[in-house]
């Protein structure tokens, strides 16, 4: 992957922790640079993103100061995208919700139009983007 997108990467997540961009701005940024999808490993506090051709690039983030629950609640994190898509909470703030709601990771799908957020047990909750 060359330094420019690499570049990009980096400064999507630090600006998502530091809550200088909001997700569809990031979106946005993502898709110029060609990025099909990305890996968001709350338990390991890293982002791993993916282009078309198979390439990836993995970018630390902030990692939680909650832990992750052992019961995954797809309401709970249905609630906290709601907060997040409405500008009531941070982005950190969303990923202390959806870590105490049971989220693991969740996964990002430019292509799909789609956020699917996993429990522990392989338990989904697939939230499509909001229609502009």
């Amino acid at each position: 992957m060359d330094p420019a997108t690499t570049a990009i990467l980096r400064d999507c997540t630090q600006a998502s922790d530091a809550s200088t961009m909001i997700f569809p701005q990031v979106l946005a940024r993502l898709a110029a640079a060609n990025v099909e999808r990305y890996h968001a490993d709350l338990a390991r506090a890293e982002k791993t993103y993916y282009l078309p051709n198979g390439a990836s690039h993995t970018v630390p983030c902030h990692r939680l100061d909650t832990p992750i629950a052992a019961t995954f609640c797809a309401g709970a994190v249905d609630a906290a995208v709601r907060a997040s898509q409405a500008g009531a909470i941070t982005y950190r703030e969303f990923c202390r919700r959806i870590a105490q709601a049971g989220c693991v990771f969740y996964l990002v799908s430019l292509a799909g139009k789609r956020a699917v957020y996993y429990g522990r047990c392989g338990e989904a909750h697939v939230e499509p983007f909001p229609q502009t």
